[in-house]
C-alpha cells in the first residue's frame, strides 16, 4: 500500500541525519551524510537528493513523499534561511528552503534544530501532554527550544530561544559566534572538553585523559572516565551542570515551564550531568518556582528526535 511520508532532516556541523517517516513517527529509512564534506550548500543538497532518490527507486510503490522538514543551526522559520551559523561550514545567509524546494519539487519547512527537537518531544515523546516546556540540546553547542502555551516561541525575527549564547562569564571563553562567555562554551561537548583540560592544567589528580590530546578527546571519554571514578572527570561534570542549572533558573523565571528536557550526547552522561544541574537550578530559582520544575531526559534519547521533529514540523505545515 502506498503510504504518505515526509523527509525529516537534521543538519549538524559534522553530520546530517535524515529519515523518512509517517504521521505516527514510524521511521522507514535512516541515513547519515557528512555535512562538512560539502563546501557548497547546493552540492550538499544534491547529495541528499541523490540519497533519497536511491531509496525511492527501490520503494516507489510504497511511499508518496509529501514534503521535507529541516532542523538546522540558526535556521529561521520565517524566512527559510540559515543565517550566520557558527558551527556550519557555510557562512552568511543561505536560502536553504528555496534550494531544497527547487531540488525536490516539494514543500519545505525549516526551523532551528533545537526547535525541531522540541517539536519531536511534543509530538512523539514525553511532552505530548505538556503546553509549557523547554528543550535543551547538548551537542557540539547548546541549543534550546521554548514551548509556551503549546506553541514554539520564535520571536519577531525567528531567532527566539538562543540560550546557548547568553553571557554567563563576562569576558569568558571565546565562542564560535564571536562573543565571549557564552553558555555553550561551558555547557556542550566542546565546553566540557575545555573544562577538562583546564582542570588537568590546574589540579594534580591523576587521570588517564591526561594522555589524550584535545582533538582526540570526546565528551563520551569524559563520561566513561567519570563512571570509572576519575575525580577530574567528575569535577568537570559538576562544573558543567552547575553552570547549566544556574542558566536554567533564569529561563524558568521567564517562561515558567512544567519541565525541562535534556537531549544529546552530554545528556547521556546521566547522573553526572543531571544531579549538579538540578541542585544548581533549585539553588538559583526564585522561591515560588522551587520544587515545581522537572528536569528530564528526552524520551526519544535513543531515537533521532531532531529528524522526527523536523518531520513533525512538515506534517504540521501540511495539516
Amino acid at each position: 500500500m502506498n503510504k504518505e511520508v515526509v523527509i525529516g532532516i537534521d543538519i549538524g556541523g559534522t553530520f546530517t541525519k535524515l529519515g523518512i517517516t509517517d504521521r505516527s513517527g514510524n521511521l522507514y529509512y535512516e541515513n547519515v551524510i557528512e555535512t562538512d564534506k560539502y563546501e557548497d550548500p547546493n552540492t550538499f543538497v544534491d547529495a541528499v537528493h541523490e540519497m533519497v532518490h536511491e531509496v525511492l527507486k527501490k520503494h516507489e510503490d510504497d511511499f508518496t513523499i509529501k514534503g521535507v522538514g529541516i532542523g538546522a543551526p540558526n535556521a529561521n522559520y520565517y524566512t527559510g534561511n540559515i543565517e550566520f551559523a557558527p558551527n556550519l561550514i557555510w557562512k552568511g545567509v543561505i536560502p536553504f528552503s528555496n534550494i531544497f524546494s527547487n531540488k525536490f519539487d516539494l514543500p519545505v519547512a525549516l526551523t532551528n534544530d533545537a526547535n525541531a527537537a522540541a517539536i519531536g518531544e511534543m509530538v512523539f515523546g514525553a511532552a505530548q501532554n505538556m503546553k509549557n516546556f523547554l528543550m535543551i540540546t547538548l551537542g557540539t553547542g547548546l541549543g534550546s527550544g521554548l514551548v509556551v502555551n503549546g506553541d514554539l516561541v520564535y520571536g519577531h525575527d525567528g531567532f527566539a530561544g538562543e540560550l546557548g549564547h547568553v553571557t554567563v562569564v563576562e569576558n569568558g571563553r571565546k565562542c564560535g559566534c564571536g562573543k565571549r562567555g557564552c553558555l555553550e562554551t561551558y555547557v556542550s561537548a566542546t565546553g566540557i572538553k575545555r573544562t577538562m583540560f583546564e582542570l588537568m592544567a590546574t589540579e594534580t589528580d591523576d587521570s588517564p585523559l591526561r594522555n589524550v590530546s584535545f582533538n582526540q578527546l570526546e565528551a563520551k571519554d569524559i563520561t566513561d572516565a567519570a563512571n570509572n571514578g576519575d575525580i577530574l572527570a567528575q569535577k568537570a561534570y559538576d562544573r558543567t551542570g552547575t553552570m547549566l542549572g544556574s542558566a536554567l533558573a533564569n529561563t524558568v523565571a521567564h517562561i515558567s515551564p512544567q519541565a525541562i528536557f535534556l537531549f544529546g550526547g552530554l545528556a547521556k552522561a546521566g547522573k553526572w550531568i543531571f544531579e549538579p544541574t538540578k541542585i544548581s537550578m533549585e539553588q538559583h530559582l526564585l522561591e515560588i518556582f522551587r520544587g515545581k520544575i522537572k528536569v528530564l531526559s528526552s524520551a526519544l534519547m535513543d531515537k533521532n528526535i531532531a529528524v522526527l521533529g523536523a518531520a513533525a514540523l512538515m506534517w504540521k505545515e501540511l495539516s
